[in-house]
């Protein structure tokens, strides 16, 4: 709704104003903790993407009406089905979320929401939603560049500066739940070709206590290559296609992922025996100096090289804002990130991992076979099936490429972790000018997050 148009600027316009200016990079992510839009512009049209931002904030609703509504709808229900529906390993995402989390806790849902929950919206939901969330209270503006701090401070002003001051929303703190027992289930999945393995656990939130020690250790374990868990089953055992391990934290609490695709034919109660006993490992040892070396070292390079294009720095100056209620914290993360050693890695381990966790197995199911009396020697082989022809294809999403690790919430920009290298902006708008307006996007699904791990975290 919020690229839809606002009273000023007019309807499905957004796109061709900034593409006309030379801006790039426009789009919106949503996570289970903020969503933010973005945008790149040129720096003398500063002012014309600050007046984007504020007739949206201050007058969407003035342009919302139940066909405007109808119409987004639709394109997120087929987002949904696009996405997480009919992909390989798209139940498991809820599978999981379910499983670690109860009715009633805000994770326990994803951000693309229910089929029943969308068709139920109403232009009353939308707008109490919109007044309540989407104030400037509850905001950021996070603006970097070649300008001038006090003559965007003005301009800041003049299109910001008249709306009412309103109260911040209230903001629970839930922690992470208890889970009581080890959940195990077992999915089949029609579109999924591999069995796949996905255990996962409660963790600390982004940025909290054991947060980065648990980052740590999911490089240990998952980095392809020199992970223990890749080494043991991809290289050794030559069992696994693929493994991942992440700590994907957010604001509440966060999740620590171990997932492994094994190649077919592959026994996964051996492979499942073998995930066991490198983390059983873990918890006896300190991992060595040397793995811990080999992780700060590649985790500082890439927040370096994170800051290198001016997205990058946005995103981390939100980041931090959001997260550690300082923009300025870089130099205390990494403060801390060196200051992780082989036992509190340990220590975090055994404070985490061994409680009971969720495990989640995908088993491909085999696809149904063609009706007797088809195929190329039965009758009609040749026929067009009714209903088959082109159809218009569905708007890509917004969201940017997932990364290997799940993405930190980053207030202007993509999600990328706050230790990683960002994502890339999405591809640039067609040339300042052109005619054909850029594709509306859809409400971006979340993975935001790792490539291996199939969307199992949002962004």
């Amino acid at each position: 709704m919020m690229f839809q148009g606002a009273k000023h600027i007019g309807n499905d316009v957004h796109f061709k104003i900034l593409q006309e200016i030379g801006g790039t990079g426009i789009n919106g992510t949503t996570n289970s903790d903020r969503t933010n839009y973005f945008e790149v512009v040129p720096t003398h049209q500063l002012e014309t993407a600050l007046w984007l931002e504020s007739d949206r904030m201050g007058y969407m609703l003035d342009l919302l009406d139940e066909k405007s509504l109808a119409n987004q709808r639709d394109v997120v229900r087929n987002e949904r089905r696009q996405r997480y529906d009919n992909v390989p390993y798209g139940r498991e995402r809820f599978a999981v979320a379910e499983a670690l989390y109860p009715e009633g806790h805000p994770y326990r849902y994803l951000t693309i929401g229910r089929h029943e929950d969308l068709e139920a919206a109403s232009v009353a939901d939308v707008q109490g939603f919109f007044r309540k969330w989407y104030v400037p209270s509850n905001a950021t503006l996070t603006i970097a560049g070649d300008f001038e701090p006090e003559q965007a401070k003005a301009l800041v002003q003049k299109w910001f500066g008249s709306f009412p001051t309103l109260p911040q929303p209230s903001h629970q703190k839930i922690g992470a739940p208890a889970l009581t027992q080890t959940v195990r289930r077992e999915l089949d999945d029609p579109f999924a070709r591999l069995y796949r393995i996905h255990y996962a656990w409660h963790s600390p939130p982004r940025l909290g206590g054991g947060d980065i020690e648990l980052e740590v250790l999911a490089d240990v374990l998952g980095s392809t290559g020199w992970g223990r868990l890749y080494k043991a089953l991809v290289l050794e055992d030559k069992s696994a296609q693929s493994v991942s391990a992440y700590q994907g934290g957010a604001g509440h609490s966060g999740t620590f992922h171990v997932i492994v695709d094994l190649k077919p034919g592959q026994d996964p109660v051996k492979a499942e025996l073998t995930i066991r006993r490198e983390l059983e490992k873990i918890l006896r040892e300190p991992i060595t100096d040397a793995e811990l070396k080999r992780v700060i070292v590649g985790t500082e390079s890439s927040f370096v090289w994170g800051l290198e294009d001016v997205m990058g720095r946005v995103e981390r100056l939100q980041y931090f804002n959001h997260y550690a209620r300082d923009p300025g914290y870089a130099n205390t993360y990494l403060q801390r990130l060196r200051a992780v050693t082989p036992q509190r890695v340990r220590e975090v381990a055994n404070q985490w991992l061994v409680k009971p966790h969720a495990e989640i197995l995908t088993k491909p199911a085999a696809p149904a076979g063609p009706p007797e009396g088809t195929g190329p020697k039965g009758p009609g082989a040749s026929a067009k099936p009714e209903g088959t022809g082109a159809k218009k294809p569905a708007p890509e999403a917004g969201d940017a490429a997932a990364k290997k690790k799940p993405a930190a919430a980053d207030a202007a920009g993509t999600d990328a972790a706050a230790k990683k290298k960002p994502a890339a902006a999405d591809k640039p708008a067609d040339a300042a000018g052109a005619e054909k307006p850029a594709p509306k996007p859809k409400k971006p699904a979340a993975t935001d997050k790792p490539a291996e791990a199939a969307a199992a975290k949002e962004g």
